[in-house]
Formats: structure tokens, sequence, C-alpha cells
């Protein structure tokens, strides 16, 4: 296991542009490699991002991931880097799409694949009303993955409100858990930095999560301020509200230390439920 590991994460304003997406995350990813990354990060929808679930079922990418996917592959093989699709839409057996986060090493082969197990079903403060279940078929299983710096395990965007995914994954291992996200500005307001930095602590580990920002195609707004946050909870890095690279130097030893300290993860205890 390596002593340190420079992070970057890519905070995005995607559009429904695939070949434009492309082109902007080959470009970033290469700066962020240039500037020393062996781990880049990429957010949720990262290829295509639109508010009509229509347009993103039009556009979504075949069931294997092409034509994108080996692209990303063969980036990242270029590049020698690890690096995160944070999420990409397929299509399925089925009306609806898959919303898929990838995990490629710097050999560019495809490590890991999870699907967005919590659909985002909620009204906005402002009375708007969205379905993800509606155009996005849910995943059922959680994944880690191993990679040169410790275990990885890997959410998106909706699933940091629900800790129960969290906590399997801290206690199958992983030492990171990756939270790619096109967070809503009005609930990111509110939120975000709260349940990132919880998650952090409640399960002493790295979270990493790679955002979008902006106003995009089909009236959608998100909040950016990409976070990393180490196992004490202390934000090491944070984006602002545009696109941008969000770096971080972090000790993967520290999950380590921090575990041994407050051995959490090892005192849940089962209990009677509530009648």
């Amino acid at each position: 296991m390596s002593s340190s590991l420079r992070i970057a994460c890519l905070q995005l304003n995607s559009g429904n542009d695939l070949e434009a997406n492309l082109a902007n995350v080959a470009a970033m990813a290469r700066e962020a490699a240039a500037g020393g990354a062996k781990f880049v990060l990429m957010p949720e929808y990262a290829l295509m991002m639109d508010g009509s679930g229509r347009v993103m079922r039009e556009r979504a990418l075949a069931a294997d991931g092409s034509p994108a996917l080996p692209r990303l592959c063969a980036l990242a093989s270029e590049l020698k880097v690890w690096l995160l699709a944070g999420s990409l839409t397929l299509r399925t057996g089925d009306e609806r799409i898959a919303n898929r986060s990838f995990l490629i090493s710097d050999g560019g082969d495809v490590v890991a694949a999870y699907d967005k197990i919590h659909m985002f079903d909620a009204a906005l403060p402002d009375g708007k009303v969205i379905r993800e279940s509606s155009a996005y078929r849910p995943g059922s299983r959680a994944v880690t993955a191993d990679t040169p710096w410790g275990k990885l395990g890997m959410t998106v965007c909706y699933d940091l409100r629900f800790p129960r995914l969290f906590r399997v994954l801290a206690q199958a291992g992983a030492q990171f858990i990756t939270v790619p996200s096109s967070f809503q500005r009005q609930t990111g307001k509110a939120h975000w930095h709260a349940l990132l930095r919880a998650r952090a602590i409640e399960n002493e580990c790295f979270i990493l999560a790679p955002a979008m920002c902006g106003d995009h195609s089909g009236n959608r707004q998100t909040y950016g301020h990409t976070l990393i946050v180490d196992p004490w909870g202390e934000i090491l890095a944070e984006g602002g509200e545009s696109p941008e690279i969000v770096y971080a130097d972090i000790e993967p030893a520290r999950v380590a230390k921090i575990r041994s300290m407050m051995p959490s993860l090892e005192h849940d205890r089962d209990f009677d439920l509530p009648v």
C-alpha cells in the first residue's frame, strides 16, 4: 500500500453533448495527471447531463458503455492513472436506464461497476418534483474494489442519505468511499457538507465526492462544492461553484490510525425494534 496519494476530483458542468463532455473530461484528466494525481474522479452524469428523463433515455449509451467507456479506459491507460467514471447512463433490458459508476485501473481495465441503488424521488423546497425511478432502474448490490491504496467502496449521489450502505461498505473493509454526485442546488446548500462529513466520521474513512456544478439543460441546477473528507471528518479540499480540478494529498494509513483510536466499526450491536 502506498504511503501517499494525490487525488484529483473533476468538478464539471456537463451538458447533453457527449463528444463535448468527453473532450472536456480528457483535457481536465490530462491536467490532473500532469499535476501529479494518481486517482482521478468524475462526478455523476459526467458525460451526459440533462434534466429531462426522456433526453437521458434517448442519449443513453449501449449496455456495454460504448462508445464512451472504451475511450475512458484508453485515457486511464494513456495517463497511467486510476479513473472513476462517476456515472454513465446505459441502456438495459427494459425501458429504464442504469446509472452506473465504473472504476478503471491505470492499465485501462474496468475493475468494478456499481449501479446506483437509491432513486431520488422527491419534491424540492421550490415545489419541483423529481422522479428518478421513472427513468432509472435501481441497482441491488453493494460494491467494493481493491486499489493500490486500499479497498474502495462505491456509491452515487442520493445514496449519501442512506447510512446503512456506507456502514456495510466500511465493515466490508472500505477505506475510501466514492460519492460522485449531481446534487441539487437547493438541497446541497442545506445538506451536502453535513452528510458527507457525517458519513466520513461514522465510518472512519475517506470520502471522495466529485460534484457537478452550475446550470444544465432541462432546467437542472447543481451545487458543486466537490469535497474530499478525511476519516476524522476534516475537509481536506473543497471546490467552489464553477468547473475546476480539486486536489488533495492523502495518507491512506490515517484510516487505520483513526479506527484503532476509536474502533466504532466493531461496536455495532443488534437490538430489538420498537413496538
